[in-house]
């Protein structure tokens, strides 16, 4: 996809919901307005969406200790999780700094690569291979679209603190993809002839897509 494709396509996921806020507290008026002002609506929106899009996905990770059948997939999920905890603390902290309001415009939304209510509610009734299907199937979507958001927001962006914080995003963000790609081994192209009597037990974890074999 060509850079402008991309900056369209970012710049219409993050105005949906997301308009900048008046700034609150008792900030004196002129120090509100400079500060405000470093940080361009693409700023404060992609902050706003990225929230709530790494809150999903901590809460996912969270389930994998207790659930997952794979030491390494959970090995991932830990990982993922610190990553996205200081992710938060990294984007609260922005969203300060901009003095926009958290007034949550995506609470209760399943976005595009948002990890959605349907699939938390799934993760917590599942357990073993199944559970891991879910985490990493999901993880997937969420990883490919914080790259994409995050490009956008470089390219758009305004405040220097909004953009960094992307690029650093974009670059933890693809590392943890890569070890889900080393982790999640393709399907042959070749499929077996006895392909449709495979017990369920060793069926690919998705379409495409199975998880490696790991030796102890």
């Amino acid at each position: 996809m060509c850079a402008a494709a991309v900056a369209l396509l970012v710049v219409g996921l993050l105005v949906v919901g997301c308009t900048a806020q008046p700034t609150t507290g008792n900030t004196p008026p002129g120090a509100a307005t400079s500060r405000a002002s470093a940080f361009n609506s693409t700023d404060t929106a992609w902050i706003l969406l990225m929230i709530p899009m790494a809150e999903r996905a901590r809460q996912l990770t969270d389930l994998a200790p207790s659930r997952s059948a794979d030491p390494a997939v959970a090995t991932l999920a830990a990982r993922t999780g610190s990553a996205l905890r200081t992710d938060l603390r990294r984007l609260r902290d922005a969203l300060k700094l901009s003095g926009v309001p958290d007034t949550r415009p995506h609470e209760g939304h399943d976005m595009p690569g948002m990890v959605g209510l349907d699939t938390l509610d799934e993760a917590a009734a599942a357990k073993g291979r199944p559970f891991d299907r879910i985490l990493t199937d999901a993880l997937h979507a969420h990883f490919t679209q914080s790259r994409l958001l995050c490009t956008g927001e470089q390219n758009q962006g305004q405040a220097d603190q909004a953009k960094d914080l992307a690029a650093a995003i974009a670059k933890s963000t693809g590392e943890q993809l890569s070890r889900l790609n080393k982790l999640v081994q393709p399907e042959s192209a070749d499929p077996s002839p006895t392909r449709n009597e495979e017990p369920a037990g060793q069926r690919p974890f998705s379409a495409g897509s199975r998880i490696a074999t790991h030796s102890t």
